[in-house]
């Protein structure tokens, strides 16, 4: 679907784990912005708030502390040697964190702004449940709802992987496979002529490695993740402990993807023939290290995966690929 630009109304909201991305129409190309889903903690001081101030650092103030949030997180982190917390665990809000949706309404209100004009048509993503399991999703969709209807925007929601297939796959009338390997889950979905047929999620993704390797080398989950998107690979032999621990529980995300994709069809009945191969798109962050993609198709030739594929690539911008595919089904409402 091309971005005319009479339809500049519209936005895809890409509401990762750790990051969140918004897309907006720029001429004939979406325009993206993005920010770390992530925030640390500092000692009140009113020096420090008038500093961040200054500096343009997205903070809110309480009684006691700084709460600095979003890309400058993860400085602040580092320098009192600390992990970064998150507003979102497993793709949906951290149970964990008893201001997640205090803190997440705010930093929504600071990458999207208020609807303008009111009633603004937003699509938002959201995470698929997990393979086998029956947990109710729908208090995390509920709770962005509200958020962002708050600020006068029509609200839509739409499935993380179903965003890749709108974003990636015009080409086959979205008929295929989108994965979305992000930081706290890989969605997967099966779209026929843009319907979804199957839909799933896996939690080993991006944190599951981060905090895996950590623990092996003894070393911050942040850090890590730092490192990883830094210059890991996963091509050749690994010489470095860092880069063997990665590539060890990269090998095991892929492995436990494939065979949940196997696993899910072989529980998906009676599912409908296509008559067809069909292309299957990898993105999110997860997927940026050279060698992915070779890895899984590796991986998946060997476990007869049973949908002929007629390629096996990476999305032509993996980081922005959901939230492209957002404002795709956002600008298809209005």
């Amino acid at each position: 679907m091309k971005i005319e630009n009479n339809q500049s109304a519209a936005i895809g909201l890409d509401v990762g784990t750790s990051r969140i991305v918004v897309a907006r129409q720029n001429g004939a190309e979406p325009h993206f912005a993005r920010q770390l889903n992530a925030f640390v903690n500092l000692p009140f001081s009113k020096i420090t708030q008038s500093v961040l101030e200054k500096e343009r650092v997205p903070y809110t103030a309480a009684e006691s502390e700084l709460v600095v949030y979003g890309d400058q997180s993860e400085r602040f982190a580092a320098l009192q040697n600390a992990e970064v917390r998150r507003p979102m665990l497993h793709g949906v809000l951290n149970p964990g964190e008893a201001d997640a949706q205090r803190l997440m309404a705010v930093m929504l209100r600071n990458l999207v702004g208020e609807a303008s004009p009111r009633g603004q048509k937003l699509c938002f993503t959201v995470p698929a449940p997990t393979l086998g399991s029956h947990e109710d999703l729908s208090y995390h969709e509920t709770a962005l709802r509200q958020m962002l209807g708050g600020l006068g925007f029509e609200v839509s929601a739409i499935p993380e992987g179903l965003a890749v297939v709108y974003s990636e796959l015009e080409a086959t009338n979205y008929t295929g496979i989108g994965i979305s390997c992000g930081g706290g889950l890989c969605n997967f979905c099966l779209a026929y002529l843009s319907v979804p047929v199957l839909t799933f999620s896996i939690p080993k993704a991006g944190d599951y490695i981060d905090t895996s390797a950590a623990s092996v080398i003894g070393e911050r989950a942040n850090r890590v993740r730092i490192l990883k998107e830094e210059s890991f690979y996963l091509n050749g032999t690994p010489s470095e402990k860092i880069d063997q621990a990665l590539a060890g529980f990269y090998d095991d995300m892929i492995q436990t993807l494939v065979s949940a994709m196997s696993e899910a069809f072989a529980k998906g009945g009676t599912l409908p023939k296509i008559g067809r191969a069909v292309p299957l798109v990898l993105s999110g962050g997860s997927a940026l290290p050279r060698g992915f993609r070779d890895r899984f198709e590796q991986v998946l030739r060997t476990a007869h995966f049973p949908v002929e594929l007629s390629e096996i690539r990476l999305a032509a911008k993996p980081l922005t690929s959901a939230a492209k595919g957002a404002l795709v089904a956002a600008l298809s409402e209005m």
